[in-house]
């Protein structure tokens, strides 16, 4: 009789370990699950920041209010943080603007170019113009299409918290 009693609340401990063992489990699914979730929001929600940001600059070009050069450059950079599905290929998808990008990027700006000798500077800048006024048209154009591009983006991704 002890034998079948000790057998017996044996059975029972290793059931209730199993079955407290499956709850775990399926507590660690449900909080993988979670945080999933949690990452593809903040992704989206980067992604949103990004686009709209990209959405600014698009506009700032269109209407003339910054150097093809400077937004070719801002738009290159924040472009290249997108995460996802909708990550986007500027070499590919915007060739003029990276073309643009690829030649002033390396320029002095700000006070190093200040800093830079008066003949180099004027040559930097000689270089930047030429650039910007033979790849005018095309990045305007690129840029337009862009921005038709990003819309759709900005609006389908809503943003919520989750609890």
């Amino acid at each position: 009789m002890n034998w079948t009693l000790l057998i017996i609340v044996g059975i029972g401990i290793v059931v209730a370990l199993a079955t407290y063992a499956g709850y775990l489990l399926l507590q660690l699914k449900k909080q993988k699950a979670l945080i999933a979730q949690q990452h593809k929001l903040a992704v989206e929600q980067r992604n949103a920041k990004i686009f709209e940001s990209a959405h600014t600059l698009c506009l700032a070009g269109i209407q003339g209010q910054c150097d093809l050069s400077e937004i070719s450059i801002r738009l290159c950079n924040v472009l290249d943080y997108v995460q996802g599905e909708q990550r986007v290929d500027v070499k590919q998808s915007l060739p003029a603007t990276y073309e643009l990008f690829d030649i002033v990027n390396d320029m002095a700006r700000g006070e190093s170019r200040q800093e830079l000798p008066k003949k180099q500077r004027m040559q930097q800048t000689l270089t930047r113009h030429k650039a910007e006024a033979r790849l005018n048209d095309a990045i305007i154009e690129e840029l337009k299409v862009l921005i038709k591009q990003l819309q759709p983006l900005n609006n389908q991704i809503s943003i919520q918290t989750v609890h």
